[in-house]
């Protein structure tokens, strides 16, 4: 990551972390009041090709001892009332501008994977996480919703899994490696601005 774009991603995360302070706030509470506790649910994530942080999201479902893996339809029963508004919304991602000012990850770039997924997948993410992970990308505003639909026609782990890797992984990965070769601040304000619209939308 240049420096750069690590002083724009602090500089947006401090601002917004501002901005949406009440926003945090109230999404917590009726989290709390509604669903009970964890209101954070926190994730081990790679940032790099080998090293891991803990991801802070928004607890959108019901919580299960063992649960790993990608979210599909084998997982729909658990997601609350409230967790599928936020998902919908993705409303869930704003405690993430934690991890971008912690470093972790930046406001763009490609998802960051799960450890299992990387180790599966070597050749794919030693290319695809020489890019920093971010909360938007390329991936997440052209893919996410096709995503969304193939995972939800699985009715067990192991099919989630089985079309994660089959279709998603590799197609990600693609769109992941076309943004590495375009980066740059202004390619990064675009994508984020077309983020907001189509969550506008």
């Amino acid at each position: 990551m240049t420096l750069t774009k690590r002083c724009f991603d602090i500089l947006l995360a401090l601002i917004l972390g501002c901005i949406l302070s009440p926003a945090i706030l109230v999404i917590a509470v009726v989290l709390l009041m509604r669903d009970g506790r964890p209101v954070f649910h926190i994730s081990e994530r790679m940032k790099s090709f080998d090293e891991g942080f803990n991801l802070v999201k928004f607890r959108t479902m019901t919580e299960m001892a063992g649960d790993n893996g990608v979210s599909g339809g084998d997982k729909a029963a658990r997601i609350t009332p409230t967790g599928r508004f936020l998902r919908r919304t993705r409303l869930d991602e704003i405690p993430q501008i934690w991890n971008v000012l912690k470093g972790d990850i930046s406001f763009v770039g490609p998802r960051p994977p799960l450890r299992q997924y990387v180790e599966r997948f070597p050749h794919l993410y030693r290319e695809v996480l020489k890019s920093r992970p971010g909360i938007t990308g390329l991936a997440s505003i052209y893919f996410h919703a096709h995503e969304e639909r193939l995972l939800a026609r699985s009715s067990s782990a192991e099919e989630t899994d089985e079309i994660y890797c089959r279709a998603c992984v590799p197609r990600k990965a693609r769109l992941d490696l076309i943004y590495q070769k375009r980066r740059n601040l202004c390619f990064d304000m675009a994508l984020m601005l077309k983020t907001v619209f189509k969550r506008l939308r």
